[in-house]
């Protein structure tokens, strides 16, 4: 294996990949026993919507959904195509080979079929990106595409990195190549999922561009900062800390959890809940009790909660406080069929409610 892309493993990647393969068993464990067919589908969905949303894609999910669905949209033909061919460069995801030429150009020609002249190519042309007028990043040349692409599929195809980081590694280089003439983040994003639900078949159903989308302007920012090192290693942690996020959403969310313990308590005997409940103890961590105490006996929305508590990064709030409160039972969402909707508020359970009671003059 001659060529190795430019990276270096730091000491917070490796925590990355120590906290995604440390999380990851939850969520194999609650998705084998609840992703039903239908959530699967649904997941499959919100990862499209949130791809094509990340190039400007304006249909709103209900709308990805009725195109996926069959049904007839109100919406610009070209984003209607973008969803049809995505959806199924989804669904062929598992006939790939992650290091095959052929089936990356194939998955090129599925994902811009009727979009772009050179779907299933490379591309004949130079290509810079732009922001705004200012050019951030020119793309090396044309007739060096093919062979940059051998050498990246061949160091692919042999690597003994952990698939975490080459599916990063991968992803940052399809960017900094930009083989195609369109398309290249679309792709980056499905041969990284390609790459991962090869490790981990479930991870084909984790909707890690949801999560993306959300912190898009990050997303680009850690490209470019990559681009100015010449080295994939910012890239690399920011990606891993989306792919955490993600996962330990998925954990925390409600159509997980709800569903497992229906089935978990279908199955309990007496004697068993008895030895739950003697199990049940008053841990929390300092950060979900403040969340506790932040809502009490009201419903509050997350940007209200954020405030309460005197916080001001997201990603902090999520991963500290809210998703372990939802994932350990102490609060609820009022919504939870809609988990992003913009009138979302959360309250205690009456596990909650209950700790707060017994810890209300601490």
């Amino acid at each position: 294996m001659s060529y190795q892309p430019p990276y270096t493993i730091n000491p917070a990647i490796v925590n990355l990949v120590a906290a995604i393969s440390e999380t990851i068993g939850r969520y194999t464990v609650l998705a084998e026993q609840s992703l039903t067919p239908r959530l699967r589908r649904e997941n499959r969905i919100r990862t499209i919507h949130a791809s094509l949303a990340i190039e400007n894609n304006t249909l709103t999910l209900e709308q990805v959904t009725a195109v996926i669905e069959g049904k007839q949209v109100l919406g610009h033909p070209r984003e209607i195509q973008e969803v049809r061919n995505t959806f199924a460069a989804y669904e062929a995801l598992e006939g790939w080979r992650a290091g095959s030429e052929r089936d990356l150009l194939s998955a090129h020609e599925l994902l811009m079929r009727g979009l772009v002249d050179e779907a299933g190519c490379y591309r004949s042309g130079g290509v810079g990106i732009f922001q705004g007028k200012q050019l951030v990043h020119m793309a090396p040349p044309a007739n060096r595409v093919p062979e940059l692409m051998a050498d990246l599929l061949g160091w692919l195809a042999m690597t003994t990195e952990h698939p975490l980081i080459a599916g990063c590694v991968f992803h940052y280089e399809i960017e900094f190549i930009h083989p195609f003439a369109d398309g290249n983040g679309r792709m980056g994003r499905l041969w990284q999922t390609l790459i991962l639900r090869d490790w981990k078949p479930l991870l084909a159903y984790l909707p890690v561009e949801t999560v993306i989308r959300e912190h898009q302007e990050s997303y680009y920012q850690a490209l470019a900062a990559a681009d100015e090192q010449a080295d994939a290693t910012p890239f690399i942690a920011f990606m891993l800390s989306e792919l955490l996020a993600a996962i330990r959403q998925a954990t925390a969310t409600d159509q997980v959890t709800d569903q497992v313990t229906d089935q978990v308590t279908d199955q309990v005997t007496d004697q068993v809940t008895d030895q739950v409940t003697d199990q049940v103890t008053d841990q929390v961590t300092d950060q979900v009790a403040a969340l506790i105490r932040g809502i009490g006996n009201g419903e509050l929305s997350s940007s209200d909660l954020m405030q309460t508590l005197g916080l001001t990064h997201r990603p902090t709030f999520r991963e500290n406080y809210l998703n372990p409160a939802l994932a350990g039972d102490w609060i609820e969402r009022t919504q939870p069929d809609s988990p992003r909707s913009p009138k979302q508020r959360y309250r205690l359970t009456a596990k909650g409610r209950d700790w707060l009671q017994r810890h209300a003059d601490q």
